[in-house]
């Protein structure tokens, strides 16, 4: 049985290499040096050590094709797999660490490293690089049933000290969002109505501006994003 910790190795020796948004990778393709982008990197990693396809939209595909993002990764962790808290799986070689959103548009996934760390391909600037848990906002840990994990020891993992304005059921809404929504339009992006309610349009607008600006692509302003966006919020 292949192991979270072959998982970490294997991860670890794409450092480094390029992130492209959106991008398709073959999950049978053994030489692929990238790009990649964050959940396309964790299928990747978990095919070549299992050969079975986890988080992709028909996991008894082709390999491939077989397209990965983090909300096959959530329906796969409910039907598939075991939900561990964040804290669990930084303590985890190997598990994952999801950051979800609603109705299914995306959010960002990485590999623990068991120690408080990460893997991950993070974003267009960046590639695929170290990163921590720590005060970064997460929503579950994932562990797939045909690997075998390693704990650590527990890790203090600190939550973000910011808000964090993003797309969720219901609407998050509010003077902050509106103040987002202006900026993005200031900026040439196209959030919808300025109307304080942090939609899918004003979503789609955050996750282009991040992509263009090389920040992690997942919809969400925290502190990062809001000074791209000349906000202190």
């Amino acid at each position: 049985m292949p192991t979270g910790k072959q998982l970490l190795q294997l991860a670890n020796q794409h450092k480094g290499e390029k992130y492209v948004f959106g991008t398709l990778v073959p999950k049978n393709a053994s030489q692929w040096k990238g790009p990649w982008d964050c959940a396309e990197f964790v299928s990747w990693v978990v095919y070549q050590l299992s050969t079975q396809l986890y988080g992709c939209v028909n996991d008894n595909g082709n390999p491939a094709s077989a397209d990965s993002y983090t909300g096959y990764w959530k329906r796969d962790a409910d039907q598939l797999g075991k939900i561990i808290t964040v804290e669990e799986a930084a303590q985890t070689q190997g598990a994952a660490i999801l950051r979800c959103a609603a109705n299914g548009v995306i959010g960002h996934i990485v590999i623990s490293d068991g120690k408080g760390g990460t893997i991950e391909a993070n974003s267009t600037r960046t590639g695929v690089i170290n990163s921590v848990v720590s005060r970064r906002r997460w929503d579950i840990g994932v562990l797939i049933p045909w690997i075998d994990y390693t704990t650590k020891d527990m890790v203090e993992i600190a939550d973000p000290t910011e808000a964090i304005y993003r797309f969720t059921t219901p609407l998050m809404h509010g003077p902050k969002i509106k103040k987002i929504q202006s900026a993005l339009k200031g900026l040439g992006y196209h959030p919808g109505k300025i109307d304080g309610y942090y939609g899918s349009q004003t979503f789609t607008a955050v996750k282009s501006l991040q992509v263009k600006k090389g920040l992690v692509a997942d919809g969400e302003v925290g502190h990062k994003t809001a000074k791209v966006l000349g906000l202190d919020l």
